[in-house]
């Protein structure tokens, strides 16, 4: 075992990453293999469920996750750009087929390699936003690492999160100095995404703007019950700060819809995303 963990420091340090740290298509990779920071106690074991949707299909439920893992979906006909999907919950639960895997099905089927994070939940009311946002640097810095084996652009890794998920992405965005101690290479390249996307994010009334915010595309629905006014404010407040920025509100919607069709003109949202990801360079004409 000893020999083993000399062998894998040494080849990383070569910049190769080993078998253990290899994002592989639709296998689950542990971010933490040597022990994840300190900051959250485990709340027991991972469980899913299914909450039934009315004619849709039942949504999968993930609650207590003590193993961050990131997942890669690869599609077809790869154009280099990634992106890292967080799925919400409010941060006590992941909605991992409706924000997570249904997002990162359609992210491959406009030629965007996807790589879902599931990150630690619940997060303690004392610290709600601290390891989540461990996980969503820890993960991001690896993507950025493996980019070249990927066939991934560096300079074009998103992230892409709804609810809390959205309030993680956005948080990732804010804080490009890692919030734990470096352990290993893929810590001491950038965590900072190239672009965001915040669909009916929540919490952006606790964001603190960091010096270099990404490019930002939002989408919220008036009738939301988390107050639009959040998402506007936070625009503004990125406005001001000179951060390209795109906002769609619509009248109705409510939350939690994913990118499910529907009746409702929000529905339309992925549609606008990649209008503005191929605008701004980051989807490719083929």
């Amino acid at each position: 075992m000893f020999a083993t963990v000399i062998a894998i420091g040494l080849i990383w340090g070569e910049g190769i990453m080993s078998d253990p740290f290899d994002l592989k298509p639709n296998s689950p990779v542990p971010i933490w293999p040597a022990g994840m920071p300190k900051g959250r106690e485990d709340h027991g074991a991972e469980t899913v469920r299914f909450d039934p949707r009315p004619g849709q299909p039942d949504v999968e439920i993930t609650e207590r996750v003590n193993n961050p893992t990131l997942t890669l979906f690869k599609p077809k006909h790869p154009n280099g750009t990634a992106v890292m999907v967080c799925p919400g919950g409010g941060y006590y639960i992941l909605a991992s087929n409706l924000e997570g895997t249904e997002i990162c099905e359609w992210l491959n089927s406009i030629g965007v390699t996807a790589i879902m994070l599931r990150y630690r939940v619940p997060s303690a009311d004392s610290d709600r936003y601290g390891p989540p946002l461990q996980d969503a640097q820890r993960g991001l810095g690896l993507i950025r690492a493996q980019a070249t084996r990927l066939g991934i652009d560096p300079a074009r890794i998103g992230v892409m999160g709804f609810s809390a998920g959205g309030h993680l992405s956005a948080n990732l965005g804010a804080n490009s100095v890692r919030s734990y101690t470096v352990i290993d290479e893929a810590d001491r390249v950038s965590c900072q995404p190239d672009f965001s996307m915040l669909i009916y994010p929540a919490y952006l009334n606790d964001i603190k703007l960091g010096s270099a915010i990404p490019p930002t595309f939002m989408v919220q629905t008036v009738d939301d019950p988390i107050p639009v006014t959040n998402t506007l404010n936070y625009a503004s407040a990125l406005a001001a700060a000179k951060v390209p920025t795109e906002v769609h509100v619509f009248p109705v919607g409510g939350h939690g819809y994913g990118l499910r069709k529907s009746k409702d003109p929000v529905s339309g949202w992925p549609g606008l995303a990649a209008a503005w990801m191929k605008a701004n360079g980051w989807l490719p004409s083929k």
